[in-house]
């Protein structure tokens, strides 16, 4: 390289690191896994439903004919198989580990399924948790997924960016709830998102309202819903807004999440079947 070389002057030789390739940290997949578009469910902060709308999604995309699987990669607050009423321990062969398989067909990993204690508390370092995520992706047999969920942890942590550097990552949904801190929560999603050019398909805001069983009214029980304001400032799709409701909570806590008849995923449905089409 010329001493006087500043990296623009064209003189300095093709081995320079100024002109190589940015270094890719992408995993790859087991070779026996077929897997056509991974989904990442995102939040800025914890408690606003994540699991729940990665369920729902991956709920029903299969109910609508797609071969669904979720990556529970939540490692310290994993709840993805306890909603799909799956126990026990996964298992695998000599091509790797093999995903549970709900009642409908989903396919699904999870820290849980490799203890053998389910209320076995995880406490490890950030490193051997992203460690996981990527075992997740790069040991477990999905075998022909047309959608992966990815359920994330919340905040902008160790696992987080481990999923957005190391899986391919064709879009992110973000939860949120009608709170004031809709704001604050979307954007944090949103900003990181766009940092590791990665596509925001929408928003979902969870625990949106309340229907009354008598007259059918909708309560705002968490006041009046800031998401239009901020979806519009963020240009932002608005795919679902999911209601507090008691049965749909008991289908959840008794594992049978897929049982739910409510049509409120529609809209975000008809947006991932659009990434077939690319």
């Amino acid at each position: 390289m010329s001493e006087t070389c500043n990296h623009d002057c064209g003189s300095c030789s093709a081995n320079c690191a100024s002109r190589q390739e940015p270094q890719s940290f992408l995993e790859k997949p087991n070779p026996h896994s077929r897997i056509r578009k991974i989904i990442g469910v995102v939040s800025g902060k914890g408690g606003v439903g994540k699991s729940l709308v990665t369920s729902l999604l991956a709920a029903t995309m299969q109910r609508r004919g797609h071969q669904s699987a979720v990556m529970d990669a939540d490692i310290t607050g994993p709840s993805i198989p306890k909603v799909f009423g799956i126990h026990g321990m996964a298992y695998g062969n000599e091509d790797g580990i093999l995903p549970a398989v709900s009642s409908t067909g989903i396919q699904i990993m999870s820290v849980n399924l490799m203890l053998d204690n389910e209320e076995t508390p995880v406490i490890w370092r950030g490193p051997i948790l992203a460690g996981m995520v990527k075992q997740f992706y790069g040991e477990v047999i999905w075998s022909d997924v047309d959608f992966m969920f990815v359920d994330m942890p919340p905040g902008t942590g160790d696992v987080p960016l481990t999923v957005f550097q190391s899986l391919p990552l064709d879009g992110i949904v973000v939860v949120t709830s009608p709170q004031e801190l809709v704001s604050m929560i979307v954007a944090k999603a949103v900003n990181m998102a766009n940092m590791m050019n990665i596509p925001v398909l929408g928003v979902v805001e969870n625990m949106s309202y309340l229907e009354c069983p008598d007259c059918g009214k909708r309560i705002e029980v968490f006041g009046h819903s800031k998401l239009d304001e901020v979806a519009a400032e963020k240009g932002l799709d608005i795919l679902a807004r999911l209601p507090i409701n008691p049965q749909f909570a008991s289908l959840c806590d008794a594992g049978r999440i897929e049982d739910f008849e409510g049509e409120w995923m529609t809209k975000a449905a008809e947006k991932l079947e659009g990434l077939l089409e690319k």
